[in-house]
């Protein structure tokens, strides 16, 4: 393998995140600038291992990729793809790019995403990834690429709740996504002064809500918030369903479940996924440049940084105990 790219290709995968199109266009203007031919990648590692005839690997000019910096979504479109696992399968991915004469490729997606890097990496491929999930729990970056952009939708949302709760002394039992990640829920809940963060890693129970409802209501408050993580012991519907069953009483507001679902994959990219997609993808191309490959492209601090494939995959990046810590002491 050259140690040095010459074509690239690249595909977004997994879950879409905002800050995606930006990526896209940061890797195709900087490895055009490099004078290297570019090609996109459509629907991810579907895309990648189908037959040649169905176009989905199609050259890419830095005018293809004008006027997408501020979509939402991936202009490359994704999608989940399981014959990904079978090492043979991969296999004819890599003739595919190899029949364009493309040598590398990056990736832009979360944990399952890279998982598929990695494996084409330790089959002979040079590729790079990007940190992109709205779960934020990638290892290799501080904050991955959409989180900040689906943290806004939902708080816009909780805002917009928050007038109606108030208005009719309700109690807002708010699901936000994270299957096993509570990283957005914890940073909404704080944004929004929250009454009750329900976690994956913190099993706050119907009780302990109740109480923490009941607090609000004895201060005087019109309203309580709570924020659910879809990936907790309760999700939203179960807990409001225990809550009336169990402690109406003590609750004493009206409760109403919203799930907030996929509305948070699609905002407008904020300033900050902007500028992180843009950094991230230009960073992608001045390592393969210097025939860096195999690795993660993420940021920690305020710097962009690399780590090996090989110790981001099958790892979820812990919580910050610190964020807990506050948000319980600013809910008293």
């Amino acid at each position: 393998m050259q140690d040095q790219a010459k074509a690239i290709a690249v595909l977004t995968s997994g879950g879409d995140a905002s800050g995606m199109n930006m990526a896209i266009r940061a890797v195709t203007r900087s490895a055009l600038a490099q004078g290297w031919a570019v090609y996109g990648v459509s629907e991810g590692y579907a895309g990648l291992i189908a037959a040649p005839e169905e176009g989905k690997i199609r050259r890419l000019t830095a005018r293809d990729v004008g006027g997408i910096l501020g979509l939402g979504g991936t202009v490359l479109g994704s999608a989940r793809c399981k014959d990904f696992h079978d090492a043979s399968v991969r296999a004819r991915g890599i003739a595919n790019l190899a029949a364009l004469g493309v040598d590398a490729l990056v990736v832009i997606g979360g944990n399952g995403s890279q998982a598929g890097a990695h494996a084409l990496h330790e089959q002979g491929l040079a590729v790079v990834g990007l940190a992109s999930t709205i779960d934020n729990d990638l290892e290799g970056s501080d904050i991955t690429l959409g989180a900040d952009t689906a943290a806004n939708v939902a708080v816009d949302a909780v805002d917009k709740l928050r007038v109606t709760s108030s208005s009719h002394r309700r109690a807002s039992i708010v699901e936000v996504m994270g299957r096993s990640c509570g990283y957005l829920a914890l940073t909404v809940g704080l944004a929004t002064g929250a009454e009750a963060i329900v976690l994956p890693e913190q099993d706050l129970g119907p009780d302990e809500v109740a109480q923490r409802i009941a607090s609000a209501y004895d201060r005087g408050k019109h309203h309580a918030i709570v924020i659910v993580a879809e990936g907790a012991r309760y999700n939203a519907a179960a807990l409001a369903e225990i809550l009336e069953r169990e402690h109406r009483e003590r609750v004493r507001f009206d409760m109403r479940v919203t799930v907030l679902g996929h509305i948070q994959r699609g905002g407008t990219p904020t300033v900050f996924d902007r500028l992180l997609g843009a950094r991230l993808g230009a960073h992608a191309i001045d390592c393969l440049e210097r025939g860096e490959h195999g690795v993660l492209v993420g940021l920690r601090g305020n710097e962009v940084v690399t780590t090996p494939l090989a110790d981001v995959v099958g790892k979820q990046k812990p919580l910050g105990l610190e964020l807990v810590e506050l948000a319980q002491t600013l809910a008293q």
